[in-house]
């Protein structure tokens, strides 16, 4: 016989196949929407202004909500709030790292960088560095960090669709990470800039509102008192109040004390390293109007990870952490639950319609975000690596535009095959891995780029190529890849690095290689003259495209 938390367990499955032709049939309309705002945009896609940079049209609350789009990922909607449904506080500390995130962005790089630089990160280190070796080396770590990132929405959304539409076995969430990426790749083709913009707006509004529809409905069942809910899920938890408190997932252990550090360091610094927020500074038409289009975001994502804190012990409540863990040992499917329980619980026709609502939400989430990953990661192929490094300068903006289509058809069939081995891992820990190499690679060479007189071509190299191979070993042999159920490789044990996140050890080595570089490296010629020119262009925006 079942017992209550079975019943729970496949509560979402049921609920899923009883109204399966709903499901559909909102997947659909949203699919087709963002397809129809794709082809519109591809039809005014002229040139590589147009396609990397979207005319640098947008307005600052446009790109905003836009960042919000590329930032409020499945990592957020689905991953946060699980982690918080099955850890409590500790999960929560999730949503901190991501908020707090954007403050470095607003004041060290999005200013500076918009003003001096074109379509990517590397734009700015090549403007007074040497430019072969230095774009080489940034779109190699833009595309790595955009394909680990890329890994986390492709897991996410095979999960989620295949738990919605009642399939079962390894092959059914293949096929639909498949068709995921087939719809990114489509967008980015076809779209570019212009297009992914106008999809990640109307998902950022579509993610805010379903958000805010359930914090509402969940703190009106409630009283609206936020206390009584937190108690509910303590009691729920089984932990009492210690579900409540630090420690329950990163407090037992000093190494886990550690791990949850590394885990701050990565979260607090890795926005500003990241190549899909990055490329989101170019498309307005000033500095000025980037500054503003951060300020929005900042808004808006704040009010966003707030709501996440409330669904999470909401989940946890009216849920339980053992049906959600049931469901999805990861916790992933955490909120589309919660929104079942939410709309009238089984078999009620308000169950079904909010669970289908939230969850093409949830996939429009993951829709958005993958586009915007492939465009980063594309536009630095094509700009960087085809255009400069290849062609040596040579290219005409068509094949530049031809190459970047290329590449996204590239990238996204490596994204799709390493997401069919990852689906044990969870979204929001394989998103704070995409932090953590950013920031060990990307942000030390911006930052040292942007206000050291002293850096050289040798110190860029060093940053970029230390950064990102001590990120991606010390990941290679950590506990996420082998050595527990729940790693990518759960039958093997070659896990040497205590940490799941490597962002204590690689983000120094990062900054300190980029350092030692440079100080071990000549003055390069015109090595001062260069820095004045860039400092008064990002500073003043004098020069800027």
């Amino acid at each position: 016989m079942r017992t209550m938390t079975d019943n729970r367990a496949v509560s979402l499955a049921s609920q899923a196949g009883g109204h399966r032709g709903l499901i559909l049939a909102v997947f659909l309309a949203f699919v087709l929407v963002t397809l129809a705002i794709t082809f519109w945009a591809g039809r005014r896609t002229g040139g590589t202004s147009d396609f990397f940079a979207g005319g640098r049209s947008f307005t600052g609350f446009q790109n905003g909500l836009a960042i919000s789009g590329d930032y409020m990922s499945a990592a957020s909607f689905l991953g946060v709030t699980g982690s918080i449904a099955l850890f409590g506080y500790d999960g929560f500390l999730y949503s901190i790292g991501f908020m707090v995130a954007w403050l470095v962005a607003l004041i060290l790089v999005a200013e500076p960088l918009r003003n001096s630089g074109r379509f990517t990160m590397a734009d700015v280190l090549a403007f007074r560095m040497r430019q072969r070796p230095v774009r080489t080396a940034a779109g190699i770590s833009t595309i790595v960090v955009s394909v680990v990132y890329l890994l986390a929405q492709m897991v996410g959304a095979g999960s989620l669709v295949a738990l919605l539409l009642g399939v079962d076995g390894g092959t059914a969430k293949k096929l639909i990470i498949l068709g995921v990426g087939l719809l990114m790749i489509l967008y980015v083709t076809v779209g570019g800039m212009k297009g992914t913009t106008w999809v990640q707006i109307v998902k950022a509004v579509l993610l805010m509102g379903g958000t805010l529809l359930l914090t509402v409905l969940l703190l009106a069942r409630f009283g609206w008192n936020l206390s009584d809910l937190l108690g509910a899920a303590g009691e729920a938890s089984g932990k009492g109040s210690a579900f409540l408190e630090p420690g329950l997932k990163y407090g037992a252990t000093s190494m886990t004390k550690l791990d949850f550090l590394s885990l701050g360091v990565a979260l607090v610094l890795g926005t500003a390293g990241l190549p899909h927020i990055l490329v989101r500074f170019y498309t307005v038409p000033s500095a000025k109007v980037a500054r503003h289009s951060v300020n929005w975001a900042i808004v808006i994502i704040g009010a966003f990870y707030l709501m996440t804190v409330v669904l999470g012990f909401g989940a946890t409540a009216l849920v339980g952490p053992k049906a959600v863990k049931a469901s999805n040992a990861a916790g992933t499917t955490a909120v589309p639950m919660l929104a079942e329980r939410l709309g009238g619980g089984v078999g009620s026709t308000g169950g079904a319609v909010l669970l289908s609502v939230i969850s093409a939400v949830a996939f429009a989430t993951i829709l958005a975000v993958v586009a915007g990953l492939t465009l980063a990661s594309s536009s630095s192929f094509a700009h960087d690596l085809y255009a400069h490094v290849i062609r040596k300068g040579r290219a005409t903006e068509k094949q530049e535009m031809r190459a970047a289509r290329l590449a996204a058809v590239g990238i996204g069939a490596v994204a799709v095959v390493l997401s069919m081995f990852a689906d044990k891992l969870n979204t929001a820990a394989l998103v704070a891995l995409a932090f953590a190499v950013a920031a060990s690679a990307n942000l030390p060479t911006i930052l040292y780029s942007l206000f050291w007189k002293r850096f050289t071509t040798r110190g860029a190299l060093c940053s970029i190529y230390g950064g990102l191979l001590s990120s991606v070993l010390l990941v290679a042999f950590s506990p996420v890849v082998s050595g527990k159920a729940t790693s990518l490789v759960p039958d093997a044990d070659f896990a040497w690095f205590p940490l799941e996140n490597p962002g204590l050890v690689s983000i120094p080595v990062g900054f300190l290689l980029g350092w030692a570089g440079s100080l071990l490296s000549r003055r390069e010629d015109g090595q001062e003259a260069k820095y004045t020119e860039l400092e008064v262009r990002s500073l003043t925006g004098a020069g800027a495209h």
